[in-house]
């Protein structure tokens, strides 16, 4: 009847296979998100199987355990056997949850170890400064070389929002800083989140973390912190763009704009890339805070 109601379940919905195993768990693009989402399923399961005998066993005793109708007044000597003095069945209930919670903590552990694991040559690394309240991205790379030595950067602004620019399939580390209250640098396809503090090495804090997107595309990130009034509409752009075109992506970077004589921003860059919309010069995602007052009066 259960495997029927399934069933029924899943062909009313129309939801695949894959959809119903994720059991709610939102798609990903990174391979450590892949993971979590693996964790997450096989922990459902468990959960379920035991929740099934559970409720078996009590379904079997409301049912072939009550009392019968028009039975006579029960003394002492027709009470069921009692177990509250068994010891195997309170090794039993003693043991049995220990392995289950010893074998869910192991595959947590391994599971955070892997998503937490970092290669000492990632190919690509990033700086993210975040500040009240925006975001700046710096280029980490020999290829994002400035003609003085600088580095590429982007940064947001009230009037547009930042794009962080990354390449799929390719080890990216982020290393986070705050130049005044703790922020946290979230995306939510990455299915990670990490604070962004000030001062991270004087505080013994781990400020960086590696992931590869498996995937081009646009993905809002947002802080995940409260960090002010602003806060809410401090969000930023991923966005994913096979390496190819990530090179493409920094060498522009690095040239000068004939038409402004300056430094192509990152909105100049992707339009002289003309690559349809993952080159859209501008967020597809989230959009700017309005920051002019009188835009939200009642009058208005």
């Amino acid at each position: 009847m259960s495997v029927l109601v399934a069933l029924v379940a899943l062909t009313a919905t129309g939801c695949s296979g894959d959809e119903v195993l994720r059991f709610g768990w939102p798609v990903g693009v990174t391979p450590q998100a892949d993971e979590m989402r693996n964790l997450w399923t096989w922990t459902v399961i468990a959960a379920l199987v035991v929740g099934v005998i559970v409720w078996g066993l009590i379904f079997w005793t409301a049912i072939f355990h009550r009392k019968k109708k028009n039975a006579a007044v029960e003394g002492p000597e027709d009470l069921p056997r009692q177990f509250q003095y068994n010891i195997p069945l309170e090794l039993f209930t003693v043991v049995v949850p220990t392995i289950m919670v010893c074998v869910l903590f192991f595959f947590t552990a391994t599971t955070e170890n892997h998503v937490l694991d970092k290669k000492p040559n990632p190919d690509v690394t990033v700086d993210v400064v975040a500040f009240q309240w925006n975001w700046e991205f710096k280029y980490d790379d020999a290829n994002a070389k400035l003609p003085d030595g600088g580095q590429v950067s982007t940064i947001g602004s009230s009037g547009e929002i930042p794009l962080l620019v990354l390449p799929t399939s390719k080890t990216i580390e982020y290393r986070l800083r705050s130049t005044d209250v703790i922020h946290s640098f979230w995306v939510p396809e990455f299915h990670f989140k990490r604070d962004v503090m000030p001062d991270p090495e004087k505080n013994n804090q781990d400020n960086s973390f590696q992931n590869t997107i498996d995937r081009e595309g646009s993905f809002v990130g947002r802080c995940a912190e409260l960090c002010g009034t602003y806060h809410s509409v401090m969000n930023f752009e991923v966005r994913a763009l096979s390496p190819d075109k990530y090179d493409q992506y920094l060498k522009l970077r690095t040239q000068t704009n004939p038409k402004t004589g300056r430094l192509n921003t990152a909105s100049e860059a992707l339009t002289a890339m003309n690559c349809g919309e993952l080159c859209s010069p501008y967020a597809v995602t989230t959009k700017p805070f309005n920051t002019d007052r009188t835009a939200r009066t009642a009058s208005n």
